[in-house]
């Protein structure tokens, strides 16, 4: 299963837009995907038409339970919004998450024990973080084997990103597991000087962190969400959707690339412990030897000049050595 945290402490980004059409379009590729919601404001139920006075409970239901040690099933909160694509929604209570949870054990670890429990039910999980580094954040980073960083085309987007990164940097650290940050160029208008000038900018500073997909500015994203529907419900073959088809490709090609890398540390990891028993093995039947005594080493000598002797038909007389014959005998 990978869990992809879509992160950035500006709001404005995108950052919900992108958690809810990457989803829908991952979902759509035929993948099992679950969207986490955890913004206290909740957006991503109201982006896919879940009626807010229905859900009785949330993601924060499931993480308290979880830090407390009760065992409140995260099924018993999913939505199903289409086929392969499911929704844990988000609620205001999440706003009280950090307190609640002061000096609980684990606690940056609870979404992270949430998934554990179904990660072979779902191919992707996305989560959408609130514009904030807190406790819910960091669940988020704990639980996510990717980050995706949405930065809008705004002088003010491109300033704050490296301190972004480095935050994100930071956490990581903090991490078990190895993260990979992307950054997502979004809301892009060709039509505008400064949007290619910054779309240039982070392509020469963070090519190698930066998706080749771009998610372009398009006003059908924007009346998407107002309907509560994706983009490849409301309108397949608009600009948008294939926006966030081409996303969902560029992370399934990676997914494979991912799987290639970690199938040849695997193959690695088996033959160097069967290089390792087979070091054993022949430690254990090989027979210890001796270092030869000066004694042994004379015998051996006098044993050689014997035969050599016998071989040439020498005989000894008195310290002088004759021979029978000038040549070996038949």
């Amino acid at each position: 299963m990978r869990t992809i945290a879509v992160i950035n402490q500006k709001g404005g980004c995108g950052k919900t837009t992108v958690s809810i059409n990457l989803a829908s379009a991952l979902a759509d590729k035929g993948h099992r995907t679950l969207l986490v919601d955890m913004d206290p404001q909740a957006h991503c139920a109201v982006g896919l038409a879940v009626p807010e006075e229905q859900i009785e409970q949330s993601i924060y239901d499931i993480l308290i339970s979880k830090g407390r040690g009760e065992d409140l099933r995260l099924s018993e909160v999913l939505w199903q919004i289409a086929d392969k694509f499911e929704l844990a929604p988000a609620s205001i209570d999440l706003a009280a998450f950090e307190q609640q949870m002061s000096g609980v054990i684990e606690r940056e670890n609870c979404l992270r024990m949430v998934l554990d429990i179904v990660k072979n039910d779902y191919e992707y999980v996305v989560i959408d973080c609130p514009p904030s580094v807190g406790l819910l954040t960091f669940n988020a980073i704990r639980a996510a084997t990717d980050v995706i960083v949405p930065v809008e085309m705004g002088y003010f987007s491109l300033h704050g990103l490296s301190r972004q990164l480095d935050t994100l940097n930071v956490l990581s650290k903090q991490c078990p597991q190895e993260i990979n940050v992307m950054v997502l160029p979004s809301m892009y208008d060709i039509r505008t000087k400064m949007g290619r000038e910054i779309l240039a900018e982070l392509r020469k500073h963070f090519s190698e962190k930066m998706f080749k997909t771009v998610v372009n500015f398009n006003t059908k994203l924007k009346e998407a969400a107002s309907l509560g529907q994706p983009i490849c419900e409301y309108d397949p073959g608009s600009k948008g959707h294939n926006d966030f088809k081409a996303l969902a490709d560029e992370l399934a090609s990676t997914d494979t690339q991912m799987h290639r890398t970690e199938l040849v540390r695997t193959l690695q990891a088996k033959l160097d412990a069967i290089s390792s028993s087979a070091d054993e093995l022949i430690s254990a039947v090989e027979p210890e030897t001796e270092t030869p005594t000066v004694a042994a080493e004379a015998v051996e000598i006098k044993d050689i000049d014997t035969k050599i002797a016998d071989f040439y038909g020498a005989r000894q007389v008195q310290e002088t050595v004759v021979f029978s014959s000038l040549y070996p005998r038949a």
